[in-house]
């Protein structure tokens, strides 16, 4: 059973960082699109940044420059380091691997912000 498991989320104050760990069982990283999304209260689930096989990275506008997503193949393992948070990212932070019709998510991890 393919497995994506999500840590590192938590509690941090306005402008501290956190790094979320994404390692991912049962299936050959290497291969995948990553993506980290997130979903708050009462929102829909949005893509914050995504890393493609060859490496490619793309991030939407609210993170650029604050957060980076990297993926490490060989620990089978994708991260995103998050900078300078503010409360508004408080979310539940999901993990994402996609390639052709495979699509597979994490349980997720929660990210609170306080100001």
């Amino acid at each position: 059973q393919v497995q994506l498991v999500e840590s590192g989320g938590g509690l941090v104050q306005a402008g501290g960082s956190l790094r979320l760990s994404c390692a991912v069982f049962r299936i050959n990283l290497s291969f995948y699109t990553m993506g980290w999304y997130r979903q708050a209260p009462g929102k829909q689930r949005e893509l914050v940044a995504s890393i493609s096989s060859g490496g490619n990275t793309n991030y939407v506008d609210f993170v650029k420059g604050r957060f980076t997503i990297a993926r490490d193949n060989a620990k089978n393992t994708v991260y995103l380091q998050m900078n300078n948070l503010k409360p508004e990212d408080t979310a539940v932070y999901y993990c994402n691997g996609r390639v052709l019709t495979n699509n597979y998510w994490g349980q997720g991890t929660q990210v609170t912000v306080s100001s």
